[in-house]
This record gives C-alpha cells, sequence and structure tokens, in this order.
C-alpha cells in the first residue's frame, strides 16, 4: 500500500478530512525532504496536508519558495497546493487551525481544534522507495562510521572520535543525532557512553544513529587496541543476542492473510531467553534492547509483553549489550530475509547463529588495528 492510500485508509477510519504533518521526521516520510531549521522545535518551518485528494503544503513566506525547490523530492511540485502565511502574523499551528477552519481534521503536532494523530503505523512498513534509500544511507553510515575506526588510536579522546564521526557523516550528507564513543573505562561502566575528555585506552565501543531524508540508521563497532580478555568472549554473546533478534523478527513478521503473526513482545521473549542461553541470564535489564526502525531512530522500543505489530518489510535495530560489549546494526527484514543494511565488506566478520533459530549471520567482529 502506497502513502497516499494508507493515509485515505486513515482518514476514511477515523471521520476526517483532512491531516497535517509538520514534525521533521513525518514530513520527511511524506515529502521526502526536510522542513527543519532550529533542531531544537519539535516542529519544523513547515505542514505537509492531505484531504484525499490534494497535498497542501503550508508554510510562511520565508521559506516557500525554498521548500518548493529543494525539499519535496516525492511529490510533483506542480501538484502541489501551496500556501504561504506571513511570518509575522501566526504560528505555524495557528496556521494549521486557520486553514483547517470547521473542518474535521488531526496533525502530528498540538493544532487548537485538531484531534492528535499518531504517525508511527503510517510509516510502517516501509515503501519499496524507501527501502532503496535505507541501503544507500546504510552503506554511507556504515563506511563513515568504519572510516573513521580504521584512523584511531588508544590515545585519542572520545570526543576527539566524536568530532570525527560527524564530519565523517556530514561530508555525506548525513545528520548524527546520536553519537555515543566509550573508551575501555566508559564503555564497562555506561550503556550510554557520552562523549568525554576521557582517553579510549585499551578498547572503544562507538555507536551512531544516523538520519538522512528521514530515515535512521543505527550501527556499533568495536576498536581493540589492547583488549581485556573477555571482551571477544563478551562481543560475541551481544552478537548472538542481537542475531537471536533479527531471526525471531523474521518469524514474527511472518504473515498469515493481512496480519503479522507475532509482536514486539515475542521478540523481546527471544532476547531474554538468548541472554540465558550465552551465559548472561537477566543482562536484558540494564538496557533496552532496541526495536523497529524508520522515521525514527526507534519507532518502537521492545519490552516484556509489548504488543506492538512486527511489520515486514521494515527496518529492525536490535541493540543488545553485554557489559563493556555491545553488537547493533541495522537490517531490513521481511518475513523470510534478513538484509543488514549498515554493513560494508571492509570490516572484519564473525558468523553467528541464532540461538533456537534457523539462522545464521555474519556480524561485525572486533577491529584490531596493526601496531
Amino acid at each position: 500500500m502506497d502513502k497516499r492510500a494508507r493515509l485515505e485508509a486513515h482518514l476514511e477510519s477515523h471521520d476526517l478530512e483532512s491531516v497535517w504533518f509538520a514534525r521533521p521526521n513525518s514530513f520527511a516520510w511524506l515529502t521526502g525532504g526536510s522542513n527543519v531549521i532550529d533542531r531544537e522545535t519539535d516542529a519544523g518551518v513547515a505542514a505537509v496536508g492531505y484531504d484525499g485528494t490534494d497535498v497542501t503544503l503550508l508554510t510562511d513566506n520565508i521559506e516557500a519558495d525554498r521548500i518548493v525547490a529543494e525539499e519535496l523530492p516525492d511529490l510533483e511540485a506542480s501538484a502541489v497546493e501551496v500556501e504561504r502565511f506571513p511570518w509575522y502574523a501566526s504560528s505555524l499551528a495557528d496556521a494549521i487551525a486557520e486553514r483547517v477552519g470547521d473542518e474535521r481534521a488531526a496533525a502530528d503536532i498540538d493544532v487548537p481544534g485538531l484531534e492528535r494523530v499518531d504517525p508511527t503505523p503510517l510509516r510502517q512498513p516501509l515503501t519499496e522507495r524507501d527501502r532503496d534509500r535505507y541501503r544507500e544511507l546504510g552503506r554511507e553510515t556504515a563506511a563513515a562510521v568504519e572510516s573513521v575506526c580504521r584512523e584511531i588510536r588508544a590515545e585519542d579522546t572520545e570526543h576527539e572520535v566524536a568530532s570525527a564521526l560527524r564530519v565523517a557523516l556530514s561530508a555525506r550528507e548525513i545528520e548524527a543525532p546520536v553519537v555515543l564513543v566509550g573508551g575501555a573505562e566508559r564503555a564497562q561502566a555506561y550503556r550510554h557512553y557520552t562523549p568525554t575528555r576521557a582517553e579510549l585506552g585499551d578498547y572503544a565501543l562507538i555507536s551512531v544513529t544516523a538520519e538522512r531524508g528521514g530515515l535512521h540508521a543505527s550501527c556499533t563497532r568495536t576498536v581493540a587496541f589492547d583488549p581485556p580478555e573477555w571482551l571477544a568472549e563478551r562481543h560475541e554473546a551481544a552478537a548472538r543476542v542481537e542475531t537471536t533478534a533479527l531471526a525471531a523478527t523474521r518469524a514474527a513478521a511472518a504473515t498469515d492473510g493481512d496480519s503479522a503473526s507475532g509482536t514486539a513482545g515475542d521478540v523481546f521473549a527471544a532476547i531474554q531467553d538468548a541472554y540465558a542461553a550465552v551465559g548472561y541470564d537477566g543482562e536484558w535489564e540494564y538496557h533496552h534492547q532496541g526495536g523497529a526502525a524508520g522515521f525514527a531512530g526507534r519507532e518502537w522500543i521492545a519490552t516484556p509483553d509489548h504488543d506492538a505489530s512486527v511489520e515486514a518489510p521494515m527496518a529492525y535495530a536490535w541493540n543488545p549489550t553485554v557489559q563493556g560489549a555491545k553488537s547493533e546494526d541495522t537490517a531490513l527484514v521481511t518475513d523470510d530475509t534478513v538484509e543488514v543494511l549498515t554493513a560494508t565488506d571492509r570490516w572484519p566478520t564473525v558468523t553467528v547463529d541464532a540461538v533456537d533459530h534457523d539462522c545464521t549471520l555474519e556480524r561485525p567482529a572486533l577491529l584490531e588495528p596493526e601496531a
């Protein structure tokens, strides 16, 4: 089902005349472009609306021409109705309210008189065009991260590595909403190793969530200079849990008619069992395990008994940790395949079997730089 068909179904099922998107990820989902100027605000500078027939761009006079020219790659600009309001006259929310009038409408931001729409279900599963874009984003994200990882040294600071990652991603027109760099000491102490001035030391965990065109790709790499003896074993344990999560996701996505047969809670149960099988029972309690990815870093994060439907084809980013080690990539999952998106052919890999599932994947191994 294409995006307009999904929107038409939503309008009909919720008895709405129009639906409006102003949050950056939802705007990007429908247009392929960006409405962001100030990254500290929840809403962008433009909204896009759909009424079952027409697409309308609503923005102020400062932004209208640029957005039409540069930020609507998925829409034929000549087919988009453009409505401008003076920058000094109204907020975007008020402009939406004025435009809608007495219509029964919904928006993804707070607008006086309008219902609130949750865009997450509309963004699942991924369309073919978005899957193709995701493949490009995944390859380029992995290439950027791995290029930095091959250059770092034990005496570099976490901040220095984080800066290099942002530059490498930005050079590929990729934003970096999450950049985590943990040296040997802090990677063992914390699951979210936000960068500091500490030197890397014996090894480093490098984790990013990257974004382009609204799509998000996450991956983690481990660089081992003089690693502790336990690191390889914990790394492989985390990789087996991640592989199990992907295998369980594929199984849950297998369809019976039009309905997905499994839930996020089903996958989470498999993750819990996998931790126990690899010798780290209960380790899942110390960090979230990831979930569906797409037009958010995580469209949802799995928890015990979580009833979110496992859709396909859809991206998933599972990120299991074992103290001091982590395994994470973004994969495209269908009901019969697992395609790792954040991968290159320039990183060492290890073959990993899932726990209690018929699935074997090549997962990133530790990178041990030459002295």
